[in-house]
């Protein structure tokens, strides 16, 4: 393959209890699923020769500046411009061009896996062991 999509969302039918039936069932996607997908493009970048497509979770500009550190060459967005329009390409567009600018990046390809597992400053975070940190770390209702 010379390209991956990391990931397609799986639509799964609802369950119509009173009616007996399957129902098809769309739940967009928010900001919050983009990270499975930066965990796995940041791993993938530098190992395989294959480009790569973040799919799902991708709503604004920092999350495709996220998507492309972590090594992907596209971003899909779907979710966003259904709730927003084909409009709110620009802003996404638009908010990526001023993050760039600001950090002094000149091209997307000087970005691409700039945080990845392999360029990291931290790699553990991309690794399975720091799942027990990350546990410890989290702060709940008093």
């Amino acid at each position: 393959a010379d390209g991956l999509v990391l990931f397609n969302r799986f639509y799964q039918p609802d369950i119509d209890v009173e009616a007996l039936e399957a129902v098809p069932s769309l739940h967009l996607s928010d900001s919050s699923e983009l990270l499975l997908r930066l965990h796995w493009l940041a791993i993938l970048s530098g190992q395989v020769k294959a480009t790569m497509a973040a799919s799902g979770g991708v709503h604004t500009g920092l999350d495709a500046v996220k998507a492309v550190m972590a090594g992907a060459s596209a971003v899909q967005v779907v979710s966003r411009l259904l709730e927003d329009g084909p409009q709110r390409l620009l802003t996404i567009f638009h908010a990526m061009k001023h993050w760039m600018e600001e950090h002094d990046y000149e091209s997307l390809d000087q970005m691409r896996g700039s945080m990845s597992l392999r360029k990291s400053p931290d790699p553990s975070a991309f690794e399975r062991g720091n799942y027990m940190k990350v546990l410890r770390s989290w702060k709940g209702a008093a």
